[in-house]
């Protein structure tokens, strides 16, 4: 059985949200104040510059957005699909359907079409598999909290991520899709993580690239299509 996708739902990826990039808060702020309406509110990974549940500090420095989102998702459905920055986030979004990696793709239909979404960073290479599998261990984690005296380790990590670009073009977007596509049988298949808000049909099948709301400024909103909108 397939989850719906509803008309009017927004699509947010690749935000990474952090102390430089705003964005998501603006954006959320909207929603939460219904200047926006979205049916559902998908959230397609690395919507955090960084975060896990057992990162108190990066818990506590995102607080503001956590509880934008859990006080959204007590009005609208929202859809959360981790990424390769933010993960083991279900005990923080009670009411958010939270998607791990190793369970992406999901499924959704809208009008007798099958659309596959996934944060993007998978069908990968076994030594990444395997690489996602340990930082994403719960214990590691608890135990890098642990010993993380006066923050020193997350405010590391913390500034080497804000020093980071991220934002680039692909040459062949074309080419790039192709290749994506060649992992699905799904007529459409949306996905974050490549940060190029661009769509590409071939043969029967639709690749859709959701936009870095950090890098375009843009999220995307489905009805009946995906469409870009500026923040």
């Amino acid at each position: 059985m397939y989850l719906k996708l509803r008309k009017d739902s927004i699509f947010i990826a690749d935000s990474h949200y952090n102390k430089k990039n705003q964005e998501l808060f603006v954006l959320l702020n909207k929603i939460s104040n219904k200047q926006i309406n979205p049916s559902q509110l998908f959230l397609m990974g690395d919507i955090f510059d960084f975060i896990s549940a057992e990162s108190k500090y990066f818990v506590n420095e995102n607080k503001n957005i956590i509880d934008l989102i859990n006080k959204i998702s007590n009005e609208i459905e929202v859809i959360y699909l981790e990424g390769n920055h933010d993960y083991n986030l279900q005990s923080l979004f009670p009411n958010v359907a939270v998607f791990k990696r190793e369970n992406q793709p999901v499924n959704f239909c809208f009008d007798k079409k099958i659309i596959a979404m996934a944060h993007g960073d998978i069908f990968t290479p076994w030594h990444y598999n395997l690489y996602c599998k340990i930082i994403r261990n719960s214990f590691l984690l608890k135990f890098l909290n642990f010993v993380d005296v006066n923050s020193i380790i997350s405010r590391k990590i913390e500034n080497s991520l804000l020093q980071k670009n991220i934002c680039n073009t692909f040459d062949d977007f074309e080419e790039f899709s192709k290749k994506r596509l060649h992992n699905y049988n799904e007529e459409i298949v949306v996905e974050g993580h490549f940060h190029q808000g661009k769509t590409f049909k071939y043969k029967n099948q639709q690749y859709v690239n959701i936009p870095s709301l950090c890098c375009s400024k843009e999220y995307m909103i489905f009805n009946e299509k995906f469409q870009g909108v500026s923040l």
